[in-house]
């Protein structure tokens, strides 16, 4: 039993990480890319600093042929509530690229409170980019 929990635990990780991972992450190193997987109007009112948007009802081998395949790209939505970050993440890893999803989207990176950018932009920590 605890083998399986053990499993259970280091497959959510490989696959998920939370705002604060996401924060350090940019902060360390180039590995990450946060991908805004929702519609452009939600992109544009607020976002993730230098993430991209690529809503995932738009994900093809042809859209995403300029993007590169040895980032991690993070994958978002809303939050809890919305699952267009699953739906992202699932087409992104099925095109073959390295993919996690982050967990409670864009209302958790706010909620741990850390800044936003778009027209309707919240205030919060910002990080110094390791790009």
């Amino acid at each position: 039993m605890m083998q399986k929990q053990i499993e259970h635990y280091e497959n959510k990780l490989a696959f998920e990480m939370d705002p604060s991972d996401l924060y350090d992450g940019f902060e360390s190193t180039t590995e990450y890319i946060a991908l805004d997987t929702r519609k452009a109007f939600g992109f544009e009112k607020e976002h993730i600093p230098t993430a991209i948007n690529l809503p995932h009802r738009e994900m093809t081998a042809t859209t995403t042929k300029h993007l590169d395949k040895s980032k991690t790209y993070v994958c978002y939505c809303d939050g809890i509530g919305c699952n267009a970050s699953t739906k992202g993440a699932l087409k992104m890893t099925k095109l073959g690229f390295k993919v996690k999803e982050l967990i409670g989207g864009i209302e958790w990176w706010k909620l741990d409170g850390y800044a936003t950018e778009g027209t309707k932009p919240t205030k919060g920590a910002t990080f110094e980019c390791a790009c």
